[in-house]
Parts: structure tokens; C-alpha cells; sequence
């Protein structure tokens, strides 16, 4: 109660308090660019996907733009140590993804070099992913791909920079026959997905979809 009043917590966009189990505050709220993607059918990153690997479905939450409320909840979740943040845009998943009765196999979200995760402290993608996971009733596997180089974020690189690096990732046990969900944070090239989803298509008789929290094409 004490820390509440002495550091109470501040929207994101207006940096107004607002309760301290949210986010943004309403207004700001409604100024976020949602996609509205449909799972299921054609969207940008489906069809970019497909230009890089089979998909089965893709889904992203928001739009990656400049200057825009989601970057700065982006950057709250990824560099301004606010890991409950992942809980916040999962449940934000949650409000509008449906995934009937073809739900995947399992969740999988992209990890951090170790290195990267000692100096973090937490990776950005676990707590959304286990909230997702609670709701949806899907399992969740945080070690199953592997992460080998330690790289920059693709979302801190100039854009003629963001090339595809190869062996960048490996799969820590095998996997056969399983629709697997990658969860990443923004969809950028697509390179990171791309090589995750060649590792796991690469095994027997496997299928990838993405969900990503944000997409900047």
C-alpha cells in the first residue's frame, strides 16, 4: 500500500495513474491500432509467413508503428523490467482469439540467449505465454527451441540490417506429429519465426501457426 502511494502506477501513454493492475488507461486504450486479424484466414503476416514457410494459421495482436502506443508497450514489456506487462497483453489475446476446435498441440515461445536472459533477468515472452496457456488450455514447452547466437533485437536494427542468420536456433528434444504455436514479441522480417518454424517442420509430420504481440510490416 505504502509503495502503491510512494510509486503508484502511471498509463503508459498519458502516464496519468490509473489502477495498478492495468496497463493504459481507457482512453489511451482505445488510440491502440489493434490489427482485428482473423486467425484462421488470410492476413500480412499469414501471407508473409507463406513466403517463408508453411503456416497453418497467424495471428497478431497489434500494429509495430512508429511513435505508436504499442511500441512504448513493446518497450515497457522488453526493456523497462515490467514482466507482468505479458499478463496484461495476453489477456488482451484472450478478448478477441478464438480458436474453436483447432486449438495447437502445444505453445512454444522464441527463448533468450542466456546471456541476453542473465542481464534481463526474465524473458519477456514466459509469463504471456503461461497466461495464455492457462486460458486456452493448451500446454506450453519454454525449452523446447533452443537458442544457440546471441543477437541484437530485431526490433532495436535498421531495417537493411535485419538479415536471416542460419543455425541461429535448434530444438532441445525431438518432436513428431504436433501443431506447435510460436509466440514471439514483434513480427518484423520474419527471419526469427522462419528459422524456428524450418527447425520444427524439418521433424516428422509437424505444423507451425504464429502468434505474435505485434506486427511491423
Amino acid at each position: 500500500m505504502i509503495l502503491d502511494l510512494l510509486f503508484p502506477n502511471r498509463c503508459v501513454g498519458c502516464n496519468r495513474i490509473i489502477e495498478a493492475d492495468i496497463l493504459v488507461c481507457g482512453l489511451c486504450y482505445s488510440h491502440i491500432n489493434f490489427t482485428h486479424y482473423d486467425y484462421f484466414n488470410n492476413n500480412p503476416v499469414k501471407e508473409k509467413c507463406n513466403l517463408l514457410f508453411p503456416t497453418e494459421n497467424a495471428y497478431a495482436l497489434m500494429q509495430f508503428e512508429e511513435e505508436s502506443l504499442s511500441r512504448k508497450v513493446i518497450h515497457e514489456l522488453k526493456y523497462k523490467s515490467r514482466e507482468k506487462t505479458g499478463k496484461i497483453l495476453a489477456e488482451w489475446v484472450t478478448e478477441r482469439l478464438d480458436f474453436k476446435d483447432l486449438k495447437p498441440d502445444l505453445l512454444a515461445s522464441v527463448p533468450l540467449h542466456p546471456k541476453k536472459l542473465r542481464k534481463r533477468g526474465y524473458n519477456q515472452l514466459h509469463l504471456f505465454t503461461e497466461t495464455l496457456s492457462q486460458f486456452y488450455k493448451i500446454p506450453f514447452d519454454h525449452n523446447l527451441i533452443k537458442r544457440n547466437h546471441n543477437t541484437r533485437a530485431q526490433a532495436l536494427k535498421d531495417k537493411k540490417h535485419r538479415i536471416e542468420s542460419s543455425n541461429i536456433f535448434s530444438l532441445s528434444q525431438p518432436v513428431s506429429g504436433k501443431h506447435i504455436l510460436i509466440i514471439d514479441d514483434v513480427f518484423t522480417t520474419g527471419n526469427t519465426v522462419s528459422s524456428i518454424a524450418w527447425e520444427i517442420l524439418n521433424a516428422d509430420s509437424n505444423k507451425v501457426s504464429i502468434l505474435v504481440i505485434a506486427v511491423d510490416l
